[in-house]
């Protein structure tokens, strides 16, 4: 297995089995049909495969998470949830665009870019996991890299922009900083700190380096509030 494989693996929590799958997940039309002649197959498949699961994992997430709203609201919280720019924002945070195996056109037109295509790509590597290790593995990674990182970016989507703001009139920049990465692959833990004019404002810990930063923006706008 390519060592770059092995990487997404540890950044996915898991570890495959069956290692094609993971490539397979990995592989856009546009390359499968560039590589035609090698026997080359694209993730489509596992894309639709990967989309049930979302749904039921994302569907059992908001019926238990919301027992108060009826059929339609919970709908429409799932749409929303696992919508393509939600996927991708997702795909993101983990780097699976850089993972791709797209043709070289897709690649030249920025592909790997595309909310579309990372989306899809996000679906089909769940749809492996399920193929590879069950629907308790891919519902796992659902709940870790999908809902829960959507969740603590509603909590907090703000936070950052707020401490911009207010560091701004100090005529300076947040900077964001990874202090360390700690537990095991399928339970990854990142802590960041949050910095300006060399001055330490606060930390968070989060699933994702994103959700991180969040937390480390909304504990330090929590120090400024009570700092009055």
């Amino acid at each position: 297995m390519k060592p770059e494989l092995k990487e997404l693996e540890k950044r996915i929590g898991y570890t495959f089995q069956d290692k094609s799958l993971l490539l397979l997940a990995l592989t856009h039309t546009s390359y499968a049909n560039e590589h035609r002649k090698q026997g080359c197959h694209h993730n489509e498949r596992l894309e639709f495969l990967g989309d049930a699961v979302l749904e039921t994992v994302s569907s059992e997430y908001l019926y238990k998470k919301f027992p108060e709203r009826m059929e339609g609201e919970l709908s429409k919280l799932r749409a929303s949830m696992v919508c393509e720019p939600s996927l991708a924002k997702c795909a993101r945070d983990l780097e699976l665009p850089s993972f791709l195996r797209l043709g070289k056109g897709e690649e030249q037109m920025g592909g790997r870019d595309k909310d579309s295509v990372i989306s899809d790509a996000m679906e089909s590597v769940i749809g492996a996991i399920y193929l590879d290790g069950g629907f308790e593995k891919a519902a796992e990674f659902v709940r870790t890299f999908i809902l829960l990182d959507l969740h603590e970016e509603d909590l907090f989507r703000d936070s950052k922009t707020k401490l911009q703001e207010i560091i701004q009139e100090r005529n300076e920049k947040v900077e964001y900083r990874l202090i360390d990465e700690s537990g095991p692959d399928h339970d990854r833990r990142f802590t960041v700190a949050a910095y300006a004019g060399g001055k330490h404002l606060g930390t968070g810990t989060g699933r994702t380096k994103k959700a991180a930063a969040q937390m480390a923006a909304a504990e330090a706008l929590k120090l400024f509030k009570q700092q009055g």
